[in-house]
């Protein structure tokens, strides 16, 4: 029998994670949208608890957690705040191919430089997505779609299928690169996350800057991409939970006609298909979880059913929760047109 209760430790730690959420990211999370940015202080915070370095080997002073405990932690600490959880400096996606390719002696020169908190972004225009951006000849030239921390990126990671249809992952980092931040005007959401575009003048790279290409990256590619959309799909639950529990607050204490609105059929009804949304996502997300740490060869196929649902229930959950909210869900002393806005933009990255 499969058991999905975490262990002692794990219990633990999933509720200091809470804790940090509710006291910490909450309260901060209209400040760092409006300055777009996380605060020194949090994330000071956050990498002395050990958040930032769930998914990186020991080696790599990280904690090196199987998935299904990193899900139950990043779904706690979503619940306070997704902004700040995703605009968190650090190796971000771009760790779980440094799980993966350990002893690569490239990643290696840099490993004191990311533990220390310097940045990488992560480009994919492999999984259907090019854009302008193309990789021909060991030349990387157009523009990628917006990105996550890459305002703040010293390096950038690019998975890609190039010229040649041959899947290659390439690293490039700043001071041997020439890339640009292009500044937009990023409304929507996640605006502490540090999105931006970034452009490539024709930036030439050395065959030194390939982490893999080939079978061998196609292989990288596939498993890391399984461990990244598992880990954003937690993160989409953990918002989840919170809209769906502020609204069922709300429509418990909210009175109309001399009565709780959440008595009235509509509103319980609605409540009832934004739980049942949030948990089957959850469970999605935890069926994934234990595949891949099994290394099940049918997980990259339950990474993206996971991710797939979480998307399509992050939208219902938070649009309902706008709704329940009536007038009060679009102003700003509410958080649940945060976390609307917050969901649009997490789908559309992805």
């Amino acid at each position: 029998m499969i058991a999905f209760q975490p262990t002692e430790d794990e219990s633990a730690f999933i509720d200091v994670a809470a804790s940090f959420a509710a006291d910490k990211l909450r309260p901060a999370a209209r400040t760092c949208e409006e300055n777009k940015k996380v605060e020194a202080t949090l994330f000071q915070e956050a990498a002395e608890l050990g958040f930032l370095s769930l998914e990186l080997t020991e080696n790599w002073d990280g904690l090196e957690l199987p998935l299904i405990s990193q899900t139950q932690i990043l779904k706690a600490l979503s619940y306070g705040d997704l902004g700040i959880i995703q605009g968190f400096s650090g190796a971000g996606d771009a760790a779980s191919f440094i799980r993966l390719a350990l002893d690569n002696p490239l990643l290696s020169i840099y490993k004191t430089n990311l533990t220390n908190g310097h940045t990488v972004a992560l480009i994919d225009i492999e999984e259907g997505w090019r854009g302008s951006l193309t990789v021909t000849n060991n030349r990387l030239n157009g523009t990628s779609k917006p990105v996550r921390l890459a305002k703040d990126a010293q390096y950038v990671m690019v998975t890609a299928m190039n010229s040649a249809e041959e899947p290659i992952i390439v690293w490039l980092d700043k001071d041997l690169g020439n890339w640009y931040v292009e500044e937009g005007d990023y409304r929507l959401g996640l605006l502490a996350s540090r999105i931006a575009r970034l452009q490539f003048d024709n930036v030439a790279f050395a065959e030194n800057n390939v982490i893999a290409r080939g079978e061998k990256a196609a292989e990288l590619i596939k498993q890391a991409w399984t461990r990244i959309r598992i880990l954003q799909a937690a993160k989409e639950v953990g918002l989840m939970e919170a809209a769906l529990d502020y609204a069922t607050e709300y429509t418990a204490g909210r009175k109309a006609f001399g009565q709780e609105i959440a008595k009235f059929q509509g509103v319980s009804f609605r409540i009832a298909t934004m739980a049942m949304e949030t948990r089957l996502a959850n469970h999605l997300v935890w069926q994934a979880a234990l595949a891949a740490d099994e290394g099940d060869q049918a997980a990259a196929g339950y990474s993206l059913r996971a991710l797939h649902r979480a998307h399509r229930s992050l939208r219902y959950v938070t649009d309902s929760a706008v709704q329940m909210l009536g007038g009060h869900g679009f102003v700003q002393d509410f958080p649940v047109e945060k976390w609307m806005r917050g969901a649009q933009a997490q789908v559309s990255l992805l």
